[in-house]
């Protein structure tokens, strides 16, 4: 017994001079779990709001420990407790949720585009079951190599894509990607982990680049990304590409690239659209400002149209994909976070509102932890999740069932 309370009075006296360390470790822990419920108010805190939801069992062990140390310190006190089990739960969240969305996410994705078999193949690629699972979180998606290839040439610059073949044999379908970065910044090497899973699955991917603004304006990246349809389709035969099977990809700035080209281009075999967080109505874009402190969204749009809304209304029209949507636009999925604090997800509900109106096949996964970037990591809870759906619309939209 003495052993004991000799024992309890060296950890009381360790609490006591630790107090201070444990309860602002607890309280920065806490605050950081908020960014998985509310958007980010500074750029810094997006960033940090992006590895708090992706990596969110990594910020929930430290928590966990501070929370155990402070449960069998004499002096713990209830707020300590509170906040401390606030944080745990916030951090485990997006793994919950993942489970749960994923036990109904086949069925929604068949109901909205066309059935899958368990254990359909797309040539010698086996279509995934498993939408959400906890031992992929810690696993890293293997590289695949590709070639750099010119694909357009202008008098004022050149461009290229980055073309990964796809790992299965034979003429097969191709994954346009398009990056994001306000229509400034970025390059077709970043996030290729998709590209480099799609290629393992079945499908050839190409990345590519376009002209940013401010230097350019437009529909400069529109003409570049149908400049890239039409060198694929031209080299169709040394690529192994399937003529009738592209579908766009795009992220962010991207995602509007890509809706917009897919919902203007015809005959041209896009078969489909894939948009990760991309403003589709570049007006209310415009009329209803993000953050300032988190991305100056007014400015941005400035710099890619080249003008503000009142200046030339009319390009802020011909630069939105929803006011192209009509009965015959090509499927579309729609993926977002609910936390998004650069491009609002209500742009995304306004998209899928406006093709739900004009009987188009879409999906929106919207996911309520999640916000812009929330792909970085693919086999985070939101990365297995997107990419199940995305294979999944891929095989629905370039196969005949």
């Amino acid at each position: 017994m003495k052993g004991i309370e000799h024992k309890m009075r060296d950890y009381s006296g360790l609490s006591k001079t630790s107090l201070w360390f444990h309860l602002a470790g607890l309280t920065l822990f806490f605050l950081i779990s908020l960014l998985l419920v509310f958007k980010a108010p500074t750029s810094e805190l997006w960033i940090l709001s992006i590895f708090a939801s992706e990596y969110s069992i990594l910020f929930a062990v430290p928590t966990n420990i501070l929370l155990v140390i402070n449960l069998y310190a004499v002096n713990c006190t209830l707020f300590e407790t509170i906040i401390g089990l606030i944080a745990i739960v916030l951090f485990l969240s997006p793994i919950i949720r993942a489970y749960f969305i994923g036990q109904t996410l086949a069925d929604a994705l068949e109901k909205a585009f066309s059935p899958i078999k368990k254990g359909s193949v797309t040539g010698d690629a086996t279509i995934n079951n498993q939408p959400f699972t906890i031992a992929k979180l810690f696993q890293s998606v293997p590289k695949v190599p590709y070639r750099t290839l010119t694909y357009v040439t202008y008098s004022d610059t050149t461009l290229t894509l980055d073309y990964y073949r796809s790992s299965v044999t034979g003429k097969r379908p191709c994954v346009i990607v398009i990056h994001g970065g306000a229509w400034a910044i970025g390059d077709s090497k970043k996030l290729p982990e998709l590209n480099n899973h799609l290629a393992r699955v079945g499908y050839h991917c190409a990345a590519i680049n376009y002209r940013l603004a401010p230097k350019w304006h437009f529909p400069a990246p529109v003409e570049d990304t149908t400049a890239a349809v039409s060198y694929l389709r031209k080299n169709a035969d040394e690529l192994d590409i399937d003529l009738n099977n592209f579908v766009l990809l795009g992220r962010s700035a991207g995602g509007q690239i890509a809706l917009l080209t897919a919902y203007t281009i015809r005959q041209l075999g896009i078969k489909g659209v894939v948009d990760f967080y991309g403003p589709a109505d570049m007006i209310r874009g415009y009329t209803t400002p993000t953050n300032p402190l988190v991305i100056n969204s007014r400015k941005v749009l400035v710099q890619y149209l080249g003008g503000d809304y009142h200046q030339i209304p009319d390009k802020y029209a011909a630069s939105s994909p929803i006011e192209f949507i009509n009965p015959q636009t090509v499927p579309t999925l729609i993926l977002h976070g609910s936390t998004d604090g650069l491009v609002l997800s209500a742009q995304s509900r306004r998209l899928s509102t406006k093709l739900h109106q004009n009987n188009v096949s879409h999906y929106l996964l919207e996911l309520p932890w999640a916000t812009h970037g929330f792909d970085y990591h693919l086999n985070s809870p939101s990365g297995q999740l997107s990419t199940f759906a995305i294979e999944r619309f891929l095989f629905a939209v370039t196969n005949d069932h």
